[in-house]
Order: structure tokens, then C-alpha cells, then sequence
């Protein structure tokens, strides 16, 4: 079998859209892609319910604006403690039983919330979830480091991230639902019965990820040697798309300024993004529709325009060989829709249309973050440094949303919001160009699919 070497990367890289190297890597992404997504849509969810649960919740429980944002951010807190010790652990015990824990751990606390009728029982129980859940998504990450090359792991990340997007989509229509029909029902309210069915498949998920997953490549029955041998091959000759950090270890890796700067671009970006995510009902609500399931179906629109867009860009970024800029230009798409949100307040249509815009930055722009990460941090590194980034960047849903809660009470105008998430991504932009320079290898003078 002759596999050619491309003559447009550095030397020595394989050429990975050789027939050879395309059928390994669509059996893999077979084998590994589905699952994992389907059970990263039940995590987001399960993350996010809560923005819809609370049109109820605040109209049957004790809970005003800051109570709620106090608990959905809480749920960071937790989050940020357990992330670094769960992909440690995962390097060291495997991929398989790391992601049986998390999943049947956040199924049972996912479902332990509809028990979550006093202010602290809702802020315990949301910590306990985030803790649990903690590990799953860095470790994901993690585990596509084993299967992937560089090049192909800007689009892995973008197609796996589309999970956040379609739970999006699913979430407002079946969220509106669940609390318009089910309340009442056995004489439970709505907003129970939407943490209990939304709960469940996380522990049914887990079981299947053992079953079916392998931890590494090598442990695949289901490669032949050949196909083996062509995998090892890419790695040998990967090609990283940014000036790589030049240490091995996690203690290096903690002494490293520019795994830092990452940190405070994920988190500018998942403050605003969360921000977004559980105020979007009470948004959409405040352009006067009332209805719960509307509310739901027209939160879904952006957020279906935004699948589409995430894949295109992520796949662009591939064939571009480049992170940097692509990331920036989500950002400035993402101001520049929320802005145009903002000017459009009483519109309907025309601040959908201006939201799905926006949408398409935003979506876009976390898989293109972590394909960039993950070719910065060295493999000894990885494990440690993709959690550690993460970690720190969920503090910053853990801030925002109670920042954004007082910015509402004090004002009076969710217009202010849309501002204040404009402002974290424009800066999240800046620091992410100022801090980590594009590698040094000559790119390609036009893109090359992959």
C-alpha cells in the first residue's frame, strides 16, 4: 500500500486524505462520534433544563432572580473543584470506567432535583451536579487526543460539540412541554417532571459507554493491525496548528503564563455563553411571548441555525489549518448579532433573526478553543492542562449569571444583558490573539480538505 506524503504542510507529514488513512478514520468516527454525542446532549441538557424549570419554579417556590442565578451558577463551583482530578484519573484508570462514574453520578443528582424545593436544597443540589458531571467534557477531549490527529480534530470537536446546539434545540420545545402538560400530573408539578425524565438516560448512557467504548487504540479489536500501524503513522507526523507549549509535564504545565491567558479566554467565553443560555427563556419571554412551549420553540430556531454554522467553521478551520482568527471572527459575529438583538427589543421576528446570527459565533467558537488547546498542550500534558483550562473557565458561568441576575434587578431591562455578554466577548477575542501565536510551519496558499 503506498501512502504519498503532502507537499504543502512542514516535511515529513502524512497526507491524510489518502484513501487509507480516510477509511480508518471514518471507522473510528463511527465507532466513537455517536455515542459520545448523544451522551454529551443528555449532560447539556441536563446542565440546562434549569433556565426553563425556573419560568415555573419561580412562580411556585420561593425563588427570585437571584436565587436562581446564584444556583445555576453554583453549579461551575462544583464543576471547577472535581475537573483536574477526574481527567488525572481518567489518564490513569481509562477513559471507559472514568465516564461510568460521571454519567450514573449526574443521572442520579439530574434527577434529584425535582426534590430541590427550598433555596439551599437547589444551590446543594446543583453544586453535587456539577461535581459529578465534572471530568466528563475535558475528558471527552482527552480521549479524542487518542483517536485523532490534529488535523482531523478541529472538525471531531466541532461535530461532538454540535451536542450543546441540538440540546439546545430539543431543550426548548420539550422543556416548554413537559412544564405545559405534565404539571399536575400525579400531583407533581411541571418542573419535576421535567428533572426526572431528563435525568434518567444519563445512567442508562454510562452503562453503554462502558460496554461499548475502548480506552485507546491499541485495546480496538474492531482495527486490524494495518489500520493500527496507519494511525500510529499520523501521530508520528502530526502538524499542530499553533505554537505548541514546549513543556511535557502538568507541574510545567502549571507554570506555563499562556495556559493562563487560555483559562481567562474560556472563561469570558463560557461566562457569556451561559449568560446567554439560562436567560435566553426569560428574553425570549420579555418580547411578550408567554407561552411555555412557545417560548421553547422559538429558542430552538437559533440554536438549529447555529448546528449548521458550527460544523461549516469548524471544518473551515481544518482546511485552513488555522484557530486563531477563526475563533476572533466568531466572536465579532456573535457582538455584532446580540447587538443588533438588543436595537431590535419588540420585534419578534427581527430579534430571532439577529439571535441565529449571533448563534452561529457562539456555537462556533468552543470547538474551535479546544482544537487550539489541544494542540498547544504536549501529550504529557494534556490530561492535566485540557481540565485545568476547563476548570478555570467554568468559573466563569459560576460568576456571570449571578452578575447578569443583578444587572436585570437593578435595571429592569434585559437589553443591559445582551451588553454585558458583548463586552466578555470582544475581550475573550482580544487576550486569545495577544496571547498564543500561530505555529511556525508555511501553511498552504489555499485550503486542503481533510
Amino acid at each position: 500500500m503506498h501512502l504519498s506524503t503532502t507537499n504543502d504542510a512542514s516535511a515529513g507529514a502524512v497526507n491524510l486524505r489518502d484513501p487509507a488513512y480516510k477509511a480508518v478514520f471514518s471507522k473510528i468516527d463511527w465507532r466513537v462520534i455517536p455515542l459520545l454525542l448523544v451522551a454529551y446532549i443528555v449532560a447539556y441538557l441536563d446542565r440546562i433544563n434549569v433556565g426553563y424549570a425556573q419560568l415555573q419554579m419561580k412562580q411556585t417556590l420561593p425563588f427570585d432572580d437571584a436565587v436562581y442565578g446564584l444556583g445555576a451558577g453554583i453549579f461551575f463551583i462544583g464543576y471547577f473543584l472535581f475537573e483536574v482530578p477526574s481527567n488525572l484519573f481518567l489518564e490513569k484508570i481509562g477513559a471507559r470506567k472514568t465516564l461510568l462514574r460521571i454519567m450514573v453520578l449526574w443521572g442520579i443528582a439530574a434527577v434529584a432535583m425535582m426534590f430541590a424545593t427550598t433555596p439551599w436544597r437547589f444551590y446543594v443540589v446543583r453544586f453535587l451536579l456539577g461535581a459529578f458531571e465534572a471530568g466528563f467534557f475535558p475528558g471527552v477531549i482527552l480521549y479524542f487526543t487518542y483517536w485523532y490527529p490534529s488535523a482531523r480534530r478541529g472538525q471531531v470537536i466541532a461535530i461532538f460539540m454540535t451536542a450543546t446546539t441540538i440540546a439546545s434545540v430539543f431543550a426548548g420545545p420539550l422543556c416548554g412541554a413537559i412544564l405545559k402538560y405534565f404539571d399536575g400530573f400525579t400531583g407533581l408539578h411541571g418542573w419535576q417532571w421535567l428533572f426526572l425524565v431528563q435525568g434518567l438516560p444519563a445512567i442508562l448512557l454510562g452503562v453503554l459507554v462502558y460496554l461499548l467504548l475502548e480506552d485507546k487504540p491499541a485495546q480496538a479489536k474492531w482495527l486490524s493491525a494495518d489500520e493500527k500501524a496507519l494511525l500510529q503513522k499520523a501521530f508520528e507526523h502530526d502538524v499542530k496548528d499553533v505554537e505548541s507549549e514546549q513543556t511535557s509535564t502538568f507541574g510545567q504545565c502549571l507554570r506555563d503564563p499562556r495556559v493562563y491567558a487560555l483559562s481567562l479566554v474560556y472563561f469570558l467565553l463560557l461566562g457569556g455563553t451561559y449568560t446567554m443560555v439560562f436567560w435566553l427563556p426569560t428574553l425570549i419571554q420579555s418580547w411578550g411571548v408567554k407561552d411555555f412551549f412557545l417560548i421553547g420553540v422559538y429558542a430552538a430556531i437559533p440554536n438549529a441555525v447555529g448546528i449548521v454554522g458550527m460544523v461549516l467553521i469548524g471544518r473551515n478551520s481544518d482546511a485552513w489549518r488555522e484557530r486563531r482568527w477563526h475563533y476572533a471572527t466568531c466572536m465579532i459575529i456573535a457582538a455584532v448579532g446580540l447587538f443588533v438583538t438588543g436595537q431590535l427589543q419588540g420585534n419578534l421576528i427581527g430579534s430571532i433573526l439577529a439571535l441565529s446570527f449571533a448563534v452561529i459565533g457562539i456555537a462556533a467558537a468552543t470547538p474551535l478553543f479546544f482544537a487550539l488547546t489541544s494542540d498547544y498542550l504536549s501529550a504529557g500534558a494534556a490530561a492535566g492542562g485540557l481540565a485545568l483550562i476547563s476548570s478555570l473557565g467554568n468559573l466563569g458561568p459560576a460568576v456571570s449569571p449571578s452578575i447578569n441576575g443583578l444587572i436585570v434587578k437593578q435595571t429592569g431591562a434585559n437589553i443591559y444583558s445582551l451588553y454585558f455578554v458583548i463586552g466578555l466577548y470582544l475581550v475573550s477575542a482580544a487576550v486569545l490573539l495577544l496571547s498564543i501565536r500561530a505555529a511556525g510551519a508555511p501553511r498552504t496558499a489555499s485550503p486542503v480538505p481533510v
